[in-house]
């Protein structure tokens, strides 16, 4: 397939610079680097928060409007001081 891209000239420069070195075509660096960067977007998978809930009935009534200092405190009592 043909298809016609705009970079910037000194990107070009460079990119023919590194395609003669290597004794390779633009158009085979191209490839190449499209194929990398695709390998690599398909390697990564998205961020997956796991479920981490508890068997339990919520919230305590009795902390119902407690600040977070508070049950802090609660969660911490008798560990140490």
């Amino acid at each position: 397939m043909k298809t016609t891209i705009h970079i910037p000239d000194s990107l070009f420069e460079e990119a023919r610079k590194l395609a003669q070195r290597e004794q390779t075509t633009l158009k085979a660096l191209i490839e190449e680097g499209l194929r990398h960067v695709i390998s690599e977007h398909q390697r990564e998978s998205p961020f997956r928060l796991r479920k981490a809930t508890f068997a339990g009935s919520g919230l305590q009534p009795q902390l119902a409007g407690a600040s977070w200092e508070h049950i802090r405190e609660l969660s911490y009592e008798g560990r140490g001081g």
